[in-house]
């Protein structure tokens, strides 16, 4: 099925690794031509050549130039641009009560305002597009807050409302506006958060992923927002949590039980 990718310029950021690769893999295989950045320049450049970017540079988003310079390199490349995929790496994973201000000032940064900044910086290229999609990767937290992940949970949940209120904006210009909040999947990030959870509930990492779900839902929510056919401007998230996998059995139930008191 032709979905009118074919040929579209697309910037994924934080494209090195995890959701961000596999969305820069799903778009190029669809004929589209993508652009790559993370903060990695090693992970980035094996990145880029696994997927067929056409082009990629290294960047911290969360760094006000830095967004700058990798937006207009991006749109250089690529000769214009269609496709902005927000995405940054995780902020740091605490309780509320042990989040400091500096906690919430890397999320802040990183989360939110490098979303804003890139939307921002991409505006006049995907007005000029016709057809310009925006796409926020968020998490399921924004629908389903867990109490380690209140900082990210908190910012992401601003990005959302940030995305719902442009929607409107942008629809004269044909700009839709869509976020992705994905339920587990299994990347490093994830599983970095599962090994500290299983410790502190005295089970294994491996237990615990018996929560985790898979990368295609959350890949076909993208591309489907993406394609040409798309119009509705003001959608809500697409949680792709439906697809989380819990199994059965005794020790199942017993991590589920431990799993709801965190």
């Amino acid at each position: 099925m032709d979905l009118g990718l074919k040929g579209c310029k697309a910037f994924i950021a934080g494209a090195s690794r995890g959701l961000g690769k596999a969305c820069a893999k799903a778009l190029t295989d669809e004929g589209a031509r993508v652009f790559v950045c993370s903060r990695n320049a090693e992970e980035l450049k094996r990145a880029a050549a696994d997927v067929g970017a056409a082009g990629f540079s290294a960047a911290d988003v969360s760094r006000p130039a830095e967004v700058k310079r990798i937006v207009a390199e991006a749109i250089a490349t690529l000769g214009g641009l269609d496709c902005l995929v927000t995405n940054a790496g995780g902020p740091p994973t605490a309780p509320f009560e042990k989040a400091g201000d500096g906690d919430w000032d890397i999320a802040y940064q990183l989360n939110l305002m490098s979303a804003v900044r890139l939307i921002r910086e991409a505006l006049p290229a995907l007005k000029a597009s016709g057809r310009g999609r925006i796409v926020n990767l968020t998490g399921y937290g924004v629908k389903e807050p867990l109490s380690d992940l209140v900082v990210s949970d908190s910012i992401r949940a601003g990005v959302t409302v940030m995305a719902k209120t442009i929607a409107s904006d942008l629809a004269p210009f044909g700009i839709t506006v869509n976020n992705i909040a994905p339920g587990p999947i299994v990347t490093d990030r994830l599983t970095e958060i599962f090994s500290a959870r299983a410790k502190s509930l005295g089970i294994t990492p491996d237990e615990h992923a018996a929560w985790g779900s898979r990368t295609k839902s959350a890949i076909s929510a993208l591309i489907f927002v993406h394609r040409k056919l798309a119009t509705s401007p003001a959608r809500p998230s697409w949680s792709t949590a439906g697809s989380t996998a819990r199994s059965s059995g005794p020790r199942a139930q017993t991590v589920r039980k431990k799993y709801k008191k965190i």
